[in-house]
């Protein structure tokens, strides 16, 4: 399941052949000029109803913490996105306003109330510990069945790479879980080998079409030439992509 950032990204994905598609909140921050997780719940309902039309694909939803300081809160954001055209969600147990992650018992309240809320929704509960030093993966599964008893559809726990590791996850908890693909982990079909349901790519996709353009400005900048354009797509390739949702 790859993360487009934006319009042109997700139909380009769709056209390749997946099955379903999901936000990321780093790579739609940077797209419109932010840093990750400062994105409001208005930019966030008003890019995922952009993406939802843009394709006929499910759409989850990186919803960070689903606003729970905002209006309404947790539910009136899960009210949003469903309403914006989402198929699934996300709630993370990381505070990026204190810098830490969050208790468990409060973290598994905010996930009973994403539960409630989400009516017919996929609800995935994410414990962070990995991707923010907090190597424990005893604590990681207990977060994860503590969220699971809650009420969450889905597991996950961005950061891990070892395949044993993640294997205990999925052998521990008793819903689906997914996997961030990462660039010194598994392979999607090493996942499948032990039972891993759904896979993403997080802000990877934004981060390697940045890396490239990056890269191309280096060139023009420092040597004055343009061969980064021998790598680039094929104009008849982007045109034929758009083409068939114009």
């Amino acid at each position: 399941m790859p993360n487009p950032w934006d319009v042109g990204s997700a139909r380009l994905l769709a056209a390749r052949g997946f099955e379903a598609l999901a936000t990321t909140s780093a790579g739609f921050a940077w797209s419109i000029g932010k840093v990750d997780q400062t994105v409001t719940r208005d930019e966030l309902v008003a890019h995922v109803a952009s993406l939802a039309a843009a394709t006929s694909l499910p759409l989850n939803v990186d919803s960070e913490r689903c606003f729970p300081d905002d209006p309404g809160g947790v539910a009136e954001t899960v009210a949003l996105l469903a309403e914006a055209g989402a198929a699934g969600f996300s709630i993370e147990d990381y505070d990026p306003a204190l810098d830490r992650i969050d208790d468990v018992e409060v973290a598994a309240e905010a996930v009973r109330v994403a539960a409630e809320a989400a009516q017919g929704l996929v609800l995935t509960a994410r414990a962070e510990n990995h991707l923010h030093g907090v190597d424990d993966l005893d604590d990681t599964i207990s977060r994860l069945l503590a969220y699971q008893d809650a009420g969450a559809d889905v597991v996950y726990a961005p950061g891990l790479v070892d395949l044993e590791q993640i294997a205990a996850v999925v052998e521990a908890v008793g819903v689906p879980v997914n996997v961030l693909a990462l660039s010194n982990g598994p392979s999607v079909s090493e996942l499948a080998s032990v039972d891993v349901r759904r896979v993403s790519t997080g802000g990877a996709l934004a981060r390697s079409a940045y890396g490239a353009l990056l890269s191309a400005a280096q060139e023009l900048l420092e040597a004055g030439t343009s061969r980064y354009a021998e790598h680039g797509a094929a104009r008849d390739a982007l045109q034929s992509a758009f083409l068939s949702r114009s």
